[in-house]
């Protein structure tokens, strides 16, 4: 059994790849209008994903095909370093970003390994990218879940930096360097972050302190490693437009 702690929760952030292989599940993210509607997906690793709206209409099928990522039930994928927990030590150099849906939060919330390693930028070496202040035990959408309290470190290093999942001044410093009028004029003192526990994903983040547009997702998984058929990712046939 998985006991919390701030090493035990980075080595959860790293390890989603391996811990589930298909996953059904709703989700609203942010605070923009745009996205406050939810919606629910059905995603079969590495490389489907269907996504509708929660009456049942459907929004996109995406098809993408990165490196396989393997299961730790076993599917001929890459194996990570594994601790004597089940947890994942280190992660192959492999890509496992698809498929993604908008932007690159969408990768990082489903892989949250930017919770677990960052980059030291004097020496190039892998360095904590949060400092944890806690790690609680609670229940995400009926399923046991994480909760800790964090604050970015200067080795923080997200996926991308326009839409990492904690949004930090020293990451848009960098980002937009170019383009100064996007830094805001402040950011959160800290973050609340839940991890799933069976699968890795990143469920839930908030802000503490000031808050920013885009800081906030609430995900709620149905359904792990449930069969999901070919079928289930096929664009329906277009309608041909005919004159009257």
């Amino acid at each position: 059994m998985l006991t919390p702690s701030a090493d035990t929760f980075a080595a959860l952030a790293r390890s989603s790849p391996w811990r589930w292989s298909t996953l059904r599940f709703t989700v609203r993210r942010g605070r923009d209008e745009r996205r406050v509607q939810p919606i629910r997906a059905w995603l079969r690793r590495p490389d489907l994903l269907r996504v509708e709206t929660l009456d049942g209409e459907l929004h996109r099928i995406v098809r993408e095909a990165p490196e396989r990522a393997g299961v730790l039930h076993g599917d001929g994928g890459v194996a990570p370093v594994l601790r004597p927990d089940g947890l994942v030590a280190e992660r192959p150099r492999v890509s496992y970003d698809a498929p993604m849906l908008d932007d690159y939060r969408w990768v990082a919330l489903l892989d949250p390994v930017e919770l677990a390693d960052g980059i030291d930028h004097d020496s190039w070496t892998t360095a904590p990218p949060l400092v944890v202040d806690s790690v609680t035990e609670v229940e995400h959408a009926g399923r046991p879940a994480w909760e800790a309290v964090v604050r970015t470190t200067p080795a923080y290093e997200p996926r991308c930096g326009c839409c990492s999942l904690l949004r930090s001044r020293e990451v848009d410093v960098v980002e937009y360097r170019d383009y100064p009028e996007h830094l805001l004029s402040g950011y959160p003192d800290a973050y609340r972050v839940r991890l799933d526990v069976g699968t890795g994903v990143c469920v839930f983040t908030d802000e503490i302190g000031i808050r920013t547009p885009g800081g906030w997702h609430d995900l709620a998984i149905e359904a792990v490693d449930e069969p999901m058929a070919d079928e289930l990712f096929v664009e329906p046939p277009r309608r041909l437009f005919r004159r009257p």
